[in-house]
């Protein structure tokens, strides 16, 4: 009696499926194969998470490979980063892999210690706004810093996740278009970021408000603000937040209804050229006092050479640059915009840079990249093309759980990173995760300082494009600047002045060193290693070149 009650349950409950099943017409599949048809769409929703642990190799995945997510997990949870056997990459087949060259004698040489430099300031190579005098003109403290990602495309805990790791490490954290929450005031510094909407700076009627913008200025630390003109991943389209991800919070800080799909429009209402958008550019600076700069991604190319040709002549100018490469992440954008519009992060800086270089104006702009660049190999060639500064995004929402299940558009993300599902945030612990946040951000600028000490310069700043040849499977290696089209193997460094200035605010990094000299090697008598000079440290260094005062003071 027991077992046929038992069993009548679960069979009262497959015959209501498989009537279901028979009844309705939109699937075929489920009509022709009652309940056992609903598994191909179980398969469906499990393929991510099955592809990226069981099928695909390490580094087969896309956007971001097991081996790139295994290095930023590791990094964010303070483990060993390390990776053994040698490269899986196709090195001998792949055409346009970049090889960083290592310099066998040079005054530099990068810490064996796996964690040596992950609390060495890296500060950016320019002074954000002194080309341009703005009046809050500052140095950047670090060179990689979080990119934009809206609250609401991000949950509450995942924002604010992110700024108090920005807060321990000293990189800025940009707002995204969606304006500034309760979550990102947490201690981190921002850059404020202005889409076409003007969430954040608007009057009731959707209008740019000044008087707004200049009153959100003055009530949180926001350091620079950024015109967002296109993104990497939807170029040519405003942002989307869909209707499932608005809550009552966010539609009163955009000022929107519920229930509807939060579109921003495609083009901005302040300005229609080149002309006018500098002229807004200097109306921001001037009363704000803070450096302004724009965010876009790279189609044709006729406005960056506009752009620069305005900009020599003195007068009016942007004090940033932030390009945005088409593998750059989205929260929500049709598949055509994702995958096929807006070029890569290689191709495009190159296009940008050249233009200024033309004109000679390349020091006087601070270069940003986003688009992926949260790997450091990825990194060290766009400091090679002339970056000055790096945003990550989606590597920074790996840092706090995300597992790249793609579900950031449909508000179902399992991890509680991209979601508004209050069921689904609460186990996104904002303590743990700003730790791991924090962690990752150190981790990246360990490596990058690393690669910078073995290509024998002191900052990534200095990389140039001729430590960096770009592969044609093993017949041919050309250099970086070469491959892109530089006229000068000089352009991507920032001038003399600034190479100086960077080098004396890095002067206390950790530094390598050998085994003591042998008699043979030296005339006088072995008494030992001297001090910071071949004297292996606990830190597997050989101490510290000198001490960094404030790496993020202008010099």
């Amino acid at each position: 009696m027991k077992w046929s009650t038992a069993l009548a349950v679960p069979a009262a409950a497959l015959a209501a499926v498989a009537a279901s099943d028979l009844s309705q017409k939109q699937h075929a599949i489920r009509h022709n194969f009652p309940v056992v048809g609903n598994l191909r769409y179980l398969l469906e929703k499990v393929g991510p998470e099955l592809r990226q642990y069981i099928v695909t190799s390490n580094n087969e995945e896309r956007p971001f490979s097991r081996d790139q997510r295994r290095w930023v997990y590791a990094s964010a949870k303070q483990q060993n980063p390390y990776f053994g056997f040698g490269t899986d990459n196709d090195v001998e087949h792949d055409e346009g892999y970049a090889v960083i060259k290592h310099r066998t004698f040079a005054d530099v040489q990068p810490v064996v210690h796996p964690n040596a430099g992950e609390e060495t300031p890296l500060p950016g190579a320019k002074v954000l706004g002194a080309a341009r005098g703005r009046r809050r003109a500052f140095r950047p403290a670090s060179a990689v810093n979080v990119g934009a990602m809206s609250y609401g495309a991000l949950s509450g805990p995942a924002v604010e996740a992110i700024n108090r790791g920005c807060a321990l490490t000293g990189a800025l954290h940009n707002t995204g278009e969606g304006g500034i929450s309760v979550h990102h005031q947490h201690g981190a510094d921002l850059v404020f970021q202005i889409g076409t909407a003007y969430f954040g700076c608007r009057d009731a009627r959707g209008r740019f408000d000044l008087a707004r913008l200049k009153d959100l200025v003055a009530e949180h630390p926001v350091r620079a603000i950024e015109v967002k003109l296109s993104q990497g991943a939807k170029p040519g389209l405003g942002g989307l937040l869909p209707a499932a991800k608005i809550t009552e919070e966010i539609a009163a800080i955009r000022g929107i209804p519920m229930g509807q799909d939060c579109h921003s429009p495609s083009r901005h209402a302040e300005f229609s050229d080149v002309d006018s958008m500098l002229d807004f550019v200097e109306l921001l600076a001037e009363e704000t006092g803070l450096p302004v700069g724009i965010k876009s991604a790279v189609g044709h190319d006729e406005m960056w050479e506009d752009l620069a040709r305005l900009m020599a002549g003195g007068d009016r100018g942007v004090d940033f640059i932030a390009v945005d490469g088409g593998e750059g992440g989205t929260g929500a954008a049709p598949l055509t915009f994702a995958d096929s519009v807006s070029l890569p992060f290689r191709l495009v800086f190159p296009q940008v840079y050249s233009a200024f270089a033309r004109e000679g104006l390349t020091d006087r702009v601070v270069w940003m990249g986003a688009g992926k660049l949260g790997l450091p190999e990825n990194a060290a060639v766009a400091f090679a093309l002339g970056v000055d500064l790096v945003y990550v995004a989606r590597e920074a929402m790996l840092a706090v759980g995300c597992i790249q299940a793609q579900r950031c558009h449909d508000d179902r993300c399992p991890t509680g990173v991209a979601t508004q599902n209050a069921w689904l945030t609460r186990g996104l612990d904002p303590d743990s995760k700003s730790e791991r946040a924090a962690s990752y951000l150190r981790a990246w600028r360990r490596e990058m300082l690393k690669v910078a000490e073995a290509c024998g310069v002191e900052h990534p700043g200095l990389v140039t494009g001729e430590m960096v040849d770009i592969l044609l499977g093993t017949r041919t290696a050309t250099p970086l600047w070469r491959s892109v089209g530089y006229e000068d193997p000089g352009w991507g460094l920032p001038s003399a002045a600034q190479q100086e200035q960077i080098r004396q605010l890095m002067a206390g990094a950790p530094a390598g060193g050998s085994a003591p000299p042998s008699a043979t090697a030296v005339d006088a008598p072995d008494d030992g290693p001297e001090e910071g000079v071949g004297a292996p440290t606990a830190d597997g260094g050989a101490g510290r070149r000198s001490r960094i005062d404030d790496a993020a003071t202008p010099g």
